[in-house]
């Protein structure tokens, strides 16, 4: 989160968890089948697990996950799994209490390693590990992520920080240059031929350890041509692609049309799809340039 006072969304602005349903159904008719509850932090939205059971009652939705900070899932993942939840993304950057501080602003690096374990009881639930990798702070923790997975059935996914919004302040590191540290030290990294998740992540299998090794590398290795996904944000906008700020008001249609606007406003965003971001470009018409919390990362 950015430093300071953060500008708060007033209720009305924010889509209820009906009208939420209302576009998950016209999405499932285009093909859409999996869903991520994601934010800012979901977990401060009251009733998310009400919101996850809804979803789960669409005929023809699979899975549905959450990416959460990690500081409030220990008190709500048995309601949160009763509701359906088939995975967790715990977005954790350092396992350093002083640099987690530094980072977030808060002393709370413990309450997510209890949720992080916590989490292991539900032998059903799969439990990812995202760790951006930013230079300045966990460079020198990726052995230690990587031994996260070793003993026990989570995935710890390696994310090349992407140059929007805050991230354009940090520097990162590249997927290269984990594989290389991983396999100096643990020996080779096989990939997985079997698919994890319906995303962009690859991974791979480190001999002797239970969890898999993943990486999501918009930089480094464009996946822009097999990317599938598309984001509906707090406040009703749909978005084809995070690097740019178009999308389709859905609030509007909403709130002033009939449902039936919904399904070909939804084809117009999968049409929308840029070819590829252009990261690094200067000259980017309709650049967004908003903060990741304020979009949903």
């Amino acid at each position: 989160m950015p430093m300071g006072a953060v500008e708060r969304t007033s209720q009305e602005q924010v889509l209820s968890f009906d009208e939420i349903v209302r576009v998950l159904k016209s999405c499932v008719s285009v093909g859409i089948r999996d869903v991520k509850i994601t934010g800012g932090e979901p977990l401060v939205r009251k009733d998310v697990p009400k919101l996850i059971s809804m979803i789960k009652d669409i005929g023809g939705i699979g899975k549905v996950t959450l990416t959460t900070n990690g500081i409030l899932l220990y008190d709500r993942i048995d309601e949160l799994y009763r509701a359906g939840l088939d995975g967790i993304n715990i977005s954790l950057d350092t396992l350093n209490r002083e640099k987690y501080k530094e980072i977030t602003g808060f002393d709370m690096l413990n309450e997510v390693l209890k949720s992080m374990e916590a989490c292991k009881k539900y032998k059903d639930l799969n439990v990812k590990l995202n760790v951006v990798t930013l230079s300045k702070y966990n460079r020198d923790e990726v052995l230690d992520f990587a031994q996260l997975a070793k003993n026990s059935k989570i995935d710890v996914r390696f994310i090349e920080m992407m140059p929007m919004g805050l991230g354009k302040t940090f520097e990162g590191y590249s997927q290269q240059e984990i594989m290389d540290r991983l396999e100096a030290e643990f020996g080779r990294l096989n990939p997985v031929s079997d698919r994890r998740g319906s995303g962009p992540a690859v991974y791979y299998e480190i001999p002797g350890f239970i969890g898999k090794i993943g990486f999501i590398s918009a930089i480094s290795h464009k996946f822009c041509k097999d990317c599938n996904r598309i984001r509906l944000t707090a406040q009703g906008l749909l978005k084809p692609c995070l690097q740019y700020q178009s999308g389709i008001d859905m609030r509007r249609i909403l709130r002033e049309e009939t449902d039936d606007q919904l399904l070909p406003a939804i084809e117009r965003a999968l049409e929308a799809k840029p070819r590829q971001h252009s990261f690094g470009s200067q000259s980017i018409e309709d650049r967004e340039e908003k903060y990741m919390s304020e979009i949903g990362g």
